[in-house]
């Protein structure tokens, strides 16, 4: 293998491989460093070599030049930490390179682990994640049109005469998944190694839902606990108890996971309140404050995980006021009020999803200009495939 590697000529590669993904990793020392932390050399190599589809092992071993036997031991300790997700299907498993985000960031923060060096990680991450707000990776992540996740609705508080969709209701979504799981927070379990709590006291473990194919791989490799739905749906409802807000993938067709995010630690939530105000999918609607009820005690202004909610004064006085920009509707501040002065209304064009992750990736490579690129780099006929589709 020594032949092979060397850290510049491996993490250069893989720095390269991972950028021809939707969301990629924008390059800079220190998500060099953080690349050097989570990947050995060999791992480095073997990444740098994956298609961007699905592959075997005997495919990845015409990639690589590595003996099977050597390269299954380096892909099951990926699996392990989570750089690869290995999909046994009939008598055979399928290998999948996960992207940075939404992928092997999280996946290193949500389980107890003494391989990664925590605490350095955590720091490294912060500060990779928001040290350019308007060049760096926050606007890889957060700068498109399509985003890659999207708010869903507190059920009990959509206006009675309106609708929900199954993909927009968190209920729906867990019960009709299939299989699930629970784990820890990416967020949280970072801040903690930050020296940093929750402020809403969200629990670190026992609050991120995964579901379908991707949960029984978390399961598998000890990023989460199986649940059954009648346990997901308990988990649903401690965290409208703490007011934290449902994020799934901006998808309608088999969503992979619910996360419950709070203001203080969610980096989705720091995003929006960072100035991307569209970084993330809102649901069809918006928060509403009855002027003539709200005494302005300031509930609602904690329980909005993305700031949007702060008081002005006019001929009723001072009370709330709701800015409409990074709203997300999802309804976390309507049980906040124990006055009723707050409640959702729909917004005036409602936000259609993508219909599957093909179709959302597709949407933001073409935003981004990669598309052909991705095209030439091994996913011509999946992807060839779907704009069939879309002509017919």
């Amino acid at each position: 293998m020594g032949h092979h590697l060397g850290s510049k000529n491996s993490i250069v590669p893989l720095i390269d491989r991972l950028n021809k993904n939707p969301v990629g990793l924008v390059d800079s020392e220190k998500l060099r460093q953080i690349l050097t932390l989570l990947f050995n050399e060999e791992e480095a190599f073997v990444a740098s070599k994956f298609p961007l589809e699905e592959a075997t092992v005997e495919e990845l071993v015409r990639q690589t030049g590595l003996a099977e036997d050597e390269l299954l031991l380096i892909l099951d300790n990926m699996a392990e930490k989570g750089l690869v997700m290995d999909l046994p299907y009939a008598d055979t498993t399928y290998y999948m390179l996960m992207p940075g985000l939404i992928g092997f960031f999280e996946f290193t923060f949500m389980k107890d682990r003494t391989d990664l060096p925590l605490p350095e990680l955590a720091r490294l991450m912060t500060e990779y994640l928001f040290e350019d707000t308007t060049q760096g990776q926050a606007k890889e992540f957060f700068g498109n049109k399509t985003n890659l996740t999207r708010s869903l609705v507190y059920d009990d508080a959509v206006p009675v005469s309106s609708e929900v969709s199954n993909y927009e209701s968190a209920r729906e979504i867990i019960s009709t998944a299939g299989y699930g799981a629970v784990g820890m927070c990416y967020c949280r379990h970072k801040k903690e190694h930050l020296g940093e709590t929750c402020a809403k006291h969200a629990p670190v473990e026992g609050t991120c839902i995964s579901l379908g194919t991707a949960a029984r791989f978390m399961v598998r490799r000890g990023f989460a606990e199986e649940k059954s739905t009648e346990e997901l749906l308990a988990i649903l409802d401690q965290a409208r108890e703490l007011k934290l807000t449902h994020i799934t993938d901006n998808v309608r067709h088999k969503p992979t996971f619910v996360c419950n995010c709070c203001s203080c630690c969610c980096e989705l939530m720091s995003g929006v309140k960072a100035g991307y105000s569209d970084g993330v999918a809102k649901t069809p609607f918006l928060a509403a404050v009855d002027v003539e009820k709200c005494n302005n005690c300031g509930l609602c202004f904690s329980a909005c995980n993305v700031d949007a909610i702060t008081s002005a004064t006019s001929q009723s006085g001072v009370h709330a006021v709701i800015d409409v920009v990074p709203c997300l509707g999802c309804g976390a501040c309507v049980p906040a009020c124990a006055r009723g002065a707050i409640s959702l209304v729909e917004r005036a064009e409602r936000p259609i999803p993508p219909e599957k992750r093909k179709d959302m990736f597709v949407a933001i490579l073409k935003e981004k200009g990669r598309l052909k690129p991705y095209l030439v780099s091994g996913a011509k006929k999946r992807v060839g495939r779907l704009l069939a589709r879309k002509k017919t």
